[in-house]
């Protein structure tokens, strides 16, 4: 995750990100709060978990609703990761485990 925020930081300008100018505005603006003072960064919506990854699955949820209707029911599954089709699948990959290759387990379950 580490390296997935250093390479959000690194493409702010790619984003289009707003420049700050951080302590020059604060100090212009009177404000002496220093949790406000800094470099602030846009995490895009393919930052899982980001504010904006959350907006865009719940607008991706709500298109769908719109377009299918709302659903009936709400099913959830859950799989065994050490099932012995989702090992032999991993012994083509070395170094690969299930959470690397989630559609293997998705395939066999």
């Amino acid at each position: 995750e580490q390296n997935r925020l250093n390479y959000i930081r690194c493409q702010q300008h790619a984003l289009r990100a707003d420049l700050y100018k951080g302590l020059e505005d604060a100090v212009i603006a009177g404000d002496t709060d220093a949790s406000a003072v800094g470099r602030r960064y846009v995490l895009p919506s393919s930052f899982t978990g980001g504010p904006r990854n959350m907006i865009q699955h719940y607008q991706d949820a709500m298109a769908i609703c719109q377009t299918m209707g709302f659903p009936d029911l709400f099913i959830t599954f859950t799989c065994n990761p050490n099932w012995p089709e989702i090992k032999h699948e991993l012994k083509s990959l070395p170094g690969q485990r299930t959470e690397d290759r989630p559609d293997i387990v998705a395939r066999v379950f």
